[in-house]
């Protein structure tokens, strides 16, 4: 039986349906789960990866583990006691999805450092583990679906700056491999998209699949910063536009890790925009 944290997230939610359709016993669970957030049949529980001991009963006959990294309460976590409750239950493989920070902003307190700790204890752990590193993510764009259905319009910062999104859907199938079969112990999978696609190119993409032109609005650093400052903290902010204006060649780099897990290239964004259009229209 495989467990899946953050199993109502982006990549949790695909990774629970990618186990649940191969057939695998799986245990969805997230702070507030319900049964309409998992397929039919799937396992779900409420627990707080915050609350190590709320995971026990979750964890009880589990095989393998993915980890979600916590996310916004990533500070808050004890991961040796995850982890210790994890192979208490009977985990003995681990995927953590971590951040491709870890390597770019190793001294960001946001984007590195608390996800190094996170890496060091699974590592340390004595279990089979492999870690994910994506980076930005496409999904990021549902920030823009309020603006785009009401107004068909698009404003973000730094307008022709291309970073390499990853589709959550291809983070999902990397994991899912990882979980099912061997090769994958001790690996490091840096996960980016194909192409590297610019704020203006991805409201392009947005507007191609609904068949309709979305304007693009370039803010400046100021502009994004407040709006920013409204649900993240200040940090955090800071590091994240400093990688949108002026990402580093490691961040621009496309990687060849999800083809070679998966035999294949990952989706582009226009990809990723035309399976998720319902969000925009």
């Amino acid at each position: 039986m495989f467990v899946v944290t953050g199993a109502t997230g982006n990549v949790g939610r695909s990774l629970v349906q990618s186990l649940a359709t191969a057939g695998v016993q799986v245990t969805a669970t997230s702070r507030g789960i319900s049964a309409a957030d998992v397929p039919e049949h799937v396992d779900h529980r409420r627990a707080d990866l915050v609350d190590p001991e709320s995971l026990r009963p979750v964890f009880d006959g589990a095989d393998a583990l993915f980890l979600q990294n916590g996310g916004p309460s990533a500070h808050l976590l004890n991961p040796q006691d995850i982890l210790d409750v994890a192979k208490a239950g009977g985990v003995g493989r681990v995927v953590l999805l971590s951040s491709q920070g870890v390597a770019t902003r190793p001294g960001s307190a946001s984007h590195g450092d608390t996800a190094r700790s996170i890496e060091d204890a699974v590592r340390q752990s004595g279990m089979a583990w492999t870690i994910l590193r994506p980076g930005g993510f496409s999904s990021n764009a549902y920030a823009w679906a309020e603006s785009v259905r009401t107004r068909r319009t698009v404003a973000a910062p730094f307008a022709d700056v291309g970073l390499p999104t990853i589709d959550p859907d291809d983070i999902a199938e990397v994991a899912a491999t990882a979980l099912r079969e061997d090769g994958h112990t001790g690996r490091i999978y840096e996960l980016t998209g194909p192409t590297l696609d610019t704020p203006r190119e991805r409201a392009q993409a947005i507007g191609a699949a609904l068949g309709e032109t979305v304007r693009f609005i370039e803010q400046t650093r100021d502009e994004a910063r407040a709006q920013m400052l409204r649900f993240m903290p200040e940090p955090v902010v800071e590091t994240t536009l400093t990688i949108l204006g002026e990402p580093t060649p490691a961040e621009q780099r496309i990687s060849p890790d999800v083809q070679q897990v998966l035999g294949r290239a990952p989706h582009a964004f226009a990809d990723w925009a035309r399976r998720h259009i319902a969000a925009f229209r």
